[in-house]
């Protein structure tokens, strides 16, 4: 009785084979995932000894959601292998151009690039694993060295999978196509000047290491820490916290200050003072403040020049340059303004005042409004 109920045709398949298409669906629709997790289990504790420092969550963070793609294809092909295209349809064989054709090719091409996205998940991983061991030699040169690597091997699967879709899947002459595209070259290379520019910048940084991830630089108005050197752009994280792309060719042909490589941030401004004050007050506050920054642990000692510089139109005019025993921004502003706090003690110290640009003219107005009384 079974059998035979089994054995009813329906669009030229059994109910048999229906029965199984869609048992298939559904175990592989429900348990991809818990069959993902298994699959990247396995294989991450097949080499977990040289995984160190990178946990297993990380692998299956990378690798899950590959693997149940990859899983959902398998279950799509295994399940409708089971089954037959309508004869009603009048679909013609795979060999020729039609919908047979189509939908297997398409098939093909999305098995194709899931392994791939495989392959560059694991390429991730295994980067990660490096990253993690130069972190504890402490060496960004060698972090920025297997970020390019992993690059490269990235954009070399990318390579292989488009020719193996145009070659293995599609059937073009590789040969052929190259030596098509020999005759159109000098058009190609035009298009792709500025992609091959940086290109090559990104090998001169990597070659001369003016600058390596981490390091703070100024390249142009731009200034701000390395956080990535791929192999068209080097990206840039401003002191604003913004995010600058800026392309290796311009990293390599522009001015560049590598900050980091500064023992110490500079500051240099002028002290601007009143006419009224004397000699006498001038040299108490220019001695008393080199004394100050020659004898602070945090300025660098027997750099700091005060002098009594200039006579401007509205000032007497005090130049401070000193050095800060730190490349770290916050520091640096907190002891610019612990410096900025003991001028104006000392300045108060010697009874002196501030100049401002328009602080004369003001007291002349004053003094146009309401007159000096020895003058009437």
């Amino acid at each position: 009785m079974f059998e035979e109920y089994a054995s009813r045709i329906f669009f030229d398949n059994t109910l048999y084979a229906w029965f199984w298409c869609v048992v298939i669906l559904a175990f592989g629709i429900i348990f991809k995932k818990i069959i993902s997790k298994v699959i990247s289990w396995l294989i991450y504790f097949s080499f977990r000894k040289y995984s160190k420092g990178v946990g297993i969550n990380k692998f299956h963070f990378l690798l899950d959601r590959p693997f149940a793609i990859f899983i959902l294809l398998l279950t799509l092909y295994a399940a409708f292998d089971k089954l037959h295209f309508p004869s009603e349809w009048n679909m013609v064989s795979i060999e020729h151009i039609g919908l047979r054709l189509i939908i297997y090719r398409t098939f093909q091409v999305i098995m194709t690039l899931s392994i791939t996205w495989i392959i560059l998940r694991f390429i991730d991983f295994i980067g990660d694993i490096y990253n993690y061991r130069a972190t504890l030699n402490d060496t960004n040169s060698k972090d920025q060295l297997i970020t390019f690597v992993r690059d490269g091997f990235k954009i070399l699967i990318g390579i292989i999978c488009l020719m193996i879709i145009l070659g293995a899947i599609f059937h073009i002459n590789l040969t052929s196509l190259i030596a098509g595209l020999g005759i159109g070259g000098l058009a190609i290379a035009l298009a792709a000047k500025e992609t091959i520019e940086n290109l090559l910048g990104s090998f001169t940084i990597f070659l001369d290491k003016p600058f390596k991830q981490g390091d703070l630089v100024k390249v142009g108005d731009v200034t701000g820490n390395i956080e990535k050197i791929g192999f068209r752009s080097t990206r840039i994280r401003t002191l604003e916290k913004s995010f600058v792309t800026i392309p290796n060719k311009k990293m390599v042909d522009t001015s560049l200050d590598n900050l980091s490589l500064r023992s110490t941030r500079r500051a240099a401004f002028n002290v601007s003072l009143t006419y009224d004050t004397s000699s006498d007050q001038l040299k108490g506050i220019v001695n008393d403040l080199q004394t100050y920054l020659d004898n602070n642990p945090k300025t660098k000692n027997g750099e700091a020049i005060i002098r009594f510089f200039e006579f401007s139109p509205t000032s007497l005019n005090i130049m401070v340059l000193y050095f800060v025993n730190t490349m770290e921004y916050e520091e640096y502003l907190k002891v610019r303004e612990e410096v900025n706090y003991k001028i104006m003690e000392i300045v108060e110290k010697y009874g002196a005042e501030f100049a401002y640009p328009d602080h004369y003219s003001v007291h002349t107005k004053l003094e146009e409004i309401v007159p000096n009384k020895t003058s009437n």
